[in-house]
């Protein structure tokens, strides 16, 4: 028997039934970030995680450039014109968050462009990162029915998490009741 090799040239073949969303687009979105020299895409995905939430909210990555040399790249970021001093002085430590995602010292250089608070080619810079919602906690009568619902079950841990899980049904229900179509 011989073994099955897989041609690189033939597209693979597909799972049967659901794919991950990342797995179909994971390819394409690594092409587009490579195209900004970002090897690293978590470098654009989680900025306020790396960098911190104070840096993000007043600059973003916009691209890493390669010199010829080879010794390192620059990661050019992008600000308002007011706090471009502040970012400056704490270009060593962002290097060094920047680089810790890397897990080497990828980065050698950060450049620091400015813009005005408008943007100029966008029509307007948002640097504020989305905030997540905070979450809806269920009022005491979702609680007090799903716990009666979940009272038969034996196992403590088990019935807590039925009577968690049922409150946020029980109110989901009861605000899709109350909002007018």
């Amino acid at each position: 028997m011989t073994p099955r090799t897989t041609d690189p040239t033939k597209p693979s073949r597909r799972m049967r039934g659901f794919e991950r969303t990342s797995s179909l687009l994971g390819t394409r979105i690594r092409q587009a970030t490579e195209k900004r020299g970002f090897s690293e895409s978590r470098l654009l995905t989680h900025w306020a995680e790396i960098v911190g939430e104070e840096i993000a909210a007043v600059a973003r990555p916009v691209s890493v450039g390669y010199g010829k040399g080879g010794f390192g790249a620059t990661l050019t970021v992008l600000t308002t014109g007011a706090h471009a001093p502040m970012l400056q002085m704490q270009e060593p430590r962002l290097r060094e968050k920047v680089n810790a995602v890397y897990g080497y010292a990828a980065i050698s250089r950060i450049r620091i462009t400015q813009t005005a608070p408008t943007g100029f080619a966008e029509g307007q810079v948002e640097f504020a990162t989305a905030r997540k919602a905070a979450p809806i906690t269920p009022d005491e009568g979702c609680r007090q029915r799903a716990a009666e619902l979940a009272d038969g079950v034996a196992d403590d841990t088990l019935r807590k998490a039925l009577a968690s899980l049922g409150a946020q049904v029980f109110n989901r229900k009861k605000r899709q009741s109350e909002t007018p179509e």
